[in-house]
Parts: structure tokens; C-alpha cells; sequence
């Protein structure tokens, strides 16, 4: 055979026994998740910001960074919701790379994926008390799910997992917001009947076991820009771009229509400092038209201690080892400049 089978892992059942969700951070999920699912289904004025590390590389830099989010938000909880990325599994291009710290919990050493699932649930709980905020990751593995499903509050669907299947139906069985973004290629049809499939109930197998979803009415599309078939990214973020989704959704039986603009990846070109510029053009839109302001829920923002980004054991504290991101100054800049204007 061409697996080798190196250990049997954790279930999600075992992992949480040995590392539960304290009583007191259970009921902050429950309420944050609320104010989140107000925002997707128009009960709440208030503007999804989720904001943090391009990957959640290292324990100490992300609480250290979500612990200057929480300060934020003391200022601006009335007018925004923050949501730190804390992205623990990360899609590769070609395969080769790091993977996030399920994969790699040291980044400098061998894959461990026992020792990685546990490290990505101690950080997201020592995340939660450090900030009293709830956070977003993206379902890379759907068979992930139950390791984290008591602990998220926002799941996106990658680009490249979009048009997956399995990613889809398991969404569909969510209690949580859920960003499907469009695919490399731009393509919004495949984007939005990815939403339509996680909006609708399904029986499938999951982890072996036949299961039974009811649909989750908080899926919704993310704008990430596409790529050409020459390689060139093609932002979708403008307002002529807004106009058209709304009319997409317009034509399909969706609830909850609703958008959240990634202004990094192929929106910026992987130029990071342009996430400012696009930001603020989208909250231009927004108050150009009542529809697009409507439709518009959020921004997603890859932010981090320091700007740009190294290469794995470059030692700088609170730096990217993936994408490049803005800065602790500029993304806090950002921050009220987004309370102010949405």
C-alpha cells in the first residue's frame, strides 16, 4: 500500500474530555456567536471585523496579539464585532510549506498531529481567556470539526475547499457563522451554490458514521479576488463587483444574503499594506448604496505583531511565517478608522 499508517489519534470526544471549555468561556461563546448570527441575519447594525495572523504559528505571539484586541474592543464593541483569525491549518498551493500547528506544532520539526491538536485547542482556549473574544479558523479537514466545535465562532471555507463536497454538507450541519469564499478562479455560481448547499439539509457519512445535517442558515460568501489563467490576481471587491453578488443572490432561494470582503489574498495581490485602501473602498460603497451596505457584514484582515513576513526560524517574535500582514500599528490604526466610517 502506498499509506503508511504511522499512529491512530485522538477523537474529538477524547480531546475535549482532556481539555474542556471552562463553564464561564462556554457562555462567552454563546453569546458571542449570538451577536455574530445577529449580524449575518440583519437584527444587528454592528460590522464583523476579523482580523489576525495569515497562520497561528506560536502560542505566546497570538495570545500576546489577541490580548491588544481585546483592548481595541473595549473602545469600539458598539459599532464593530472583532474576530481574530486564528488559523491552525493552512492550504498549500503546491502541497509543499507549512501547514499550521495541527500539522506542525513547532514549525522547525517533523509533522505530529496528536501533539498538534492538542496545541491548537490549548491556544484557542488560553486565546479566549487572555481577550474574552471568540475566534475564526478555516475548516481545512472537515473531520476536524469536532475538535473545535465548541470553540469557534466563525468558520471559513477556503478557496480551495469550496467546491468540495464534504466541506459543503459539513457546514451544513454548523451552529456558527460561515464564510464560503469563491474559488481561485473567481467563478461566484460556484461560490454561491456552495452557500446554497450549506444552507439545505443532508445525509452523508461522517467520521464513519451516518449522519443526518439540518442546514445552516448562516452560511454566506467571502470576496477574495481570483486568479487568471495567466496567474494575475483579479480583485472583486469594487462596488460595480458588490452589485453584481447582490443581484447573484437576488436570483437564488438564500437566506440571510450577506458578504464579507477579504482584503488580503488576491483582492490585495499578497500586497499587504493595500489592505487599508481596499477596506476603506468597501465601506465607501457601503454608504453609497443602502443595498450594498446591506449586503456588506465584515472584512477579513491579515494582521499581525509585526509587518511582512519570514521565513520559518527567522526568530522575529509576532512575524508571519506564511503571507505577509500588516502591523500591530496599522492594524490598530485600521481598527478605529473602520469604527468611525462603517
Amino acid at each position: 500500500m502506498s499509506f503508511q499508517f504511522i499512529s491512530k489519534l485522538p477523537t474529538p470526544e477524547d480531546i475535549r474530555t482532556r481539555f474542556p471549555v471552562p463553564e464561564h468561556l462556554a457562555e462567552l461563546k454563546k453569546q458571542r456567536d449570538l451577536e455574530i448570527s445577529d449580524v449575518i441575519t440583519g437584527k444587528s447594525n454592528k460590522f464583523l471585523v476579523i482580523i489576525g495572523p495569515c497562520s497561528a504559528d506560536n502560542e505566546d505571539a497570538v495570545c500576546d496579539y489577541v490580548s491588544r484586541l481585546s483592548k481595541i474592543n473595549e473602545k469600539v464593541k458598539d459599532r464593530l464585532i472583532l474576530i481574530p483569525r486564528i488559523y491552525t491549518n493552512k492550504p498549500r498551493t503546491t502541497g509543499e510549506g507549512y501547514k499550521g500547528i495541527v500539522s506542525q506544532p513547532d514549525p522547525e520539526k517533523k509533522p505530529d498531529f496528536t501533539t498538534g491538536l492538542i496545541a491548537m485547542r490549548k491556544m484557542h482556549i488560553h486565546a479566549m481567556e487572555e481577550s474574552g473574544l471568540t475566534a475564526a479558523d478555516e475548516m481545512l479537514y472537515p473531520d476536524n470539526w469536532g475538535y473545535v466545535e465548541d470553540i469557534l465562532s466563525y468558520v471559513a471555507i477556503g478557496a480551495r475547499s469550496v467546491e468540495d463536497q464534504q466541506h459543503r454538507m459539513t457546514v451544513s450541519g454548523f451552529d456558527v457563522a460561515s464564510g464560503m469564499k469563491n474559488p481561485t478562479s473567481g467563478t461566484l455560481s460556484v461560490m454561491l451554490n456552495s452557500v446554497y448547499a450549506a444552507q439545505h439539509p443532508h445525509s452523508f457519512i461522517y467520521r464513519g458514521s451516518e449522519v443526518l445535517t439540518s442546514g445552516n442558515p448562516l452560511a454566506h460568501t467571502v470576496l477574495r479576488g481570483a486568479v487568471n489563467k495567466h496567474g494575475q490576481s483579479l480583485p472583486n471587491y469594487h462596488y460595480e463587483d458588490l452589485v453584481r453578488l447582490l443581484t447573484l443572490y437576488q436570483e437564488q432561494a438564500l437566506v440571510n444574503p450577506a458578504c464579507i470582503i477579504d482584503a488580503n489574498h488576491n483582492n490585495s495581490n499578497k500586497e499587504y499594506a493595500q489592505q487599508v485602501r481596499i477596506v476603506k473602498e468597501v465601506l465607501h460603497s457601503r454608504k453609497l448604496s443602502s443595498d450594498i451596505h446591506n449586503l456588506v457584514k465584515g472584512v477579513m484582515v491579515e494582521s499581525y505583531l509585526e509587518e511582512g513576513c519570514q521565513k520559518i526560524g527567522g526568530g522575529v517574535y509576532g512575524k508571519s511565517i506564511t503571507d505577509p500582514c500588516l502591523g500591530w500599528a496599522d492594524s490598530e490604526k485600521l481598527i478605529y478608522d473602520i469604527a468611525e466610517l462603517c
